[in-house]
């Protein structure tokens, strides 16, 4: 065992031997962050952690937070005293602080955890860095909005902001440098991390930030009418109101298990038909709450006003993102049943019928040209990543590029070994490449997967690949310094448009997905709403 004196009493730890029997880490687990927000604190911004007296021991996860899991819908009602993190460290008294790196998890904004099930520290310790992995509110709790100064929304980012102070604060006694933060994340959590780049609220937490697989301009990642949505909820569990305090008050008394299950009257806050309905509490703009806000604006019209945090950034998606789609089989069967599906939610919250219907005939033209069910699938797998992840990434990256602000590197993760747990879903329909998820495997060793590490294999060369060139980032600032192997990856800019092939070989590139680019685009402005 080992202890750690924070802010806010003393850690328990324990020291560990990697997966791979390599060296040894220190390991702080269920670390609380923030007060528990229980009773009156539900929905509300995160508040101050009160000190302990004694040790605490820290040798087990907090319970996750209330949830759905986004895969199999199963209910998980873990506990709202869910705010803890997670820290594994290589060395408590290094000679030098080491760079740390903050990981933000996936799921939607509606499951998962920082848990080491999936999360587990072995590869990064490996590679000379303080890992911290994070819990935050998730659905309604993270994210229900009233659009009033008590519930503004974002709940679940300003858990993140929490957590992010609360490394500035202590990390230095866990042999972490507090001046060198980098703060990434996957999916919902590469959304997650790309928020922070331009929150007020997160100014000075960080100073690098990688982005995978997320973009607030992705579909499932805006809230539409939240309002409405809060309200429309407090009807279905008993509360008929036009009163927001009324309405916070009623929801505070709500047993966790019926906050969290399906709210079928939900979806008739969504237009038409859509695979994004699963995400019912999301990402919303602050109004009127000044220097309060975590977001006070559109995205888009932050990053266009500059008014950023400047960071050095890396972002990327992987070579076939939505094979993970196939995990529902009945998935490619409701998108032959209706073109409406076809069609990007802004459009159906913005367009008019008529175009909506010529946007979704565009659309099923370009893409969906095969009757045979084998072919339709593979096509329905490009259209998805492409509309769900592509382009919504695509667009970031020129956004933030053209802000000047931030040294930006891009890339594509296209390998494929054994750990492509997810990518191996399309092997029945002929699709080779990295999913959704795959890339994750290979800078975290995955537990419940059960995946073998074998040290020998080319798998385990992709993982020390990789976790080199996002260390090195860490580290230095650039995935690869000049003392770094023989590839350089060269920064992005808008004439180059250069990126990185992360595969079994290093490749750069230039104009990745210019045609998907060019295609949204062009349905964007026929329908007429701007993106």
């Amino acid at each position: 065992m080992v202890e750690v004196v924070t802010n806010y009493g003393m850690l328990e730890g324990e020291k560990l031997k990697t997966i791979t029997d390599d060296s040894y880490y220190y390991s702080f687990k269920g670390v609380p962050y923030a007060a528990p927000p229980i009773g009156k604190l539900r929905f509300m911004e995160p508040q101050p952690l009160s000190p302990w007296q004694g040790v605490k021991k820290a040798i087990q996860h907090g319970p996750v937070c209330p949830q759905h899991d986004i895969f199999t819908g199963e209910k998980n009602l873990g506990s709202e005293d869910c705010l803890y993190l997670n820290v594994y460290t290589p060395d408590i008294e290094p000679t030098a602080p080491l760079p740390v790196m903050v990981f933000i998890h996936g799921g939607g904004l509606k499951s998962g955890s920082g848990n080491d099930d999936f999360f587990g520290p072995d590869f990064l310790v490996n590679h000379g860095v303080v890992l911290v992995t994070i819990n935050y509110r998730l659905e309604v709790f993270g994210f229900l909005c009233l659009d009033t100064k008590e519930v503004p929304g974002n709940a679940g980012f300003k858990d993140q902001v929490a957590a992010l102070k609360w490394v500035k604060q202590n990390i230095s006694n866990f042999g972490g440098d507090h001046n060198n933060v980098t703060v990434f994340g996957e999916s919902a959590g590469g959304l997650s991390t790309t928020l922070h780049v331009l929150s007020p609220l997160s100014k000075g937490l960080f100073q690098r930030a990688i982005v995978m697989s997320g973009s607030p301009f992705c579909d499932w990642a805006q809230s539409f009418e939240p309002r409405r949505r809060a309200f429309v909820l407090g009807k279905q569990l008993g509360l008929e109101t036009d009163d927001p305090n009324e309405l916070v008050e009623f929801l505070q008394s709500v047993p966790v298990e019926k906050l969290i299950d399906v709210n079928p009257c939900i979806l008739s806050c969504e237009p038409g038909k859509t695979f994004i309905k699963m995400f019912h509490f999301t990402t919303v703009i602050e109004k009127n709450l000044g220097h309060a806000a975590f977001l006070p604006d559109e995205p888009e019209n932050i990053l266009k006003s500059g008014n950023i945090n400047e960071v050095d950034v890396i972002i990327g998606y992987t070579s076939e993102e939505l094979i993970i789609g196939l995990l529902d089989k009945d998935l490619p069967s409701k998108y032959r049943n209706s073109d409406e599906m076809l069609v990007p939610k802004r459009i159906l919250y913005n367009a008019t019928a008529s175009k909506i219907l010529q946007a979704s005939d565009l659309i099923k033209k370009h893409y969906l040209k095969s009757k045979e069910s084998t072919a339709r699938t593979r096509e329905l797998v490009r259209f998805w990543s492409q509309v769900v992840m592509i382009y919504p990434i695509q667009k970031l990256l020129t956004l933030l590029a053209e802000t000047g602000k931030c040294k930006t590197f891009f890339y594509k993760f296209s390998c494929v070994t054994d750990r492509n747990v997810y990518g191996a879903l399309g092997k029945e329909y002929g699709i080779q490449g990295a999913s959704h998820l795959d890339d994750l495997l290979y800078i975290f060793q995955a537990n419940c997967l059960n995946v073998p590490v074998n040290k020998e294999s080319q798998s385990y060369k992709m993982i020390t690949q990789f976790c080199s060139l996002f260390t090195n980032f860490a580290k230095y600032g650039h995935p690869t310094p000049s003392s770094w192997g023989s590839t350089t990856w060269p920064e992005y800019d808008t004439k180059s448009k250069a990126y990185l092939d992360i595969d079994e070989k290093l490749t750069v590139g230039n104009n990745l997905d210019e045609d998907v680019i060019r295609f949204w685009k062009r349905i964007y402005e026929f329908v007429g709403v701007p993106y």
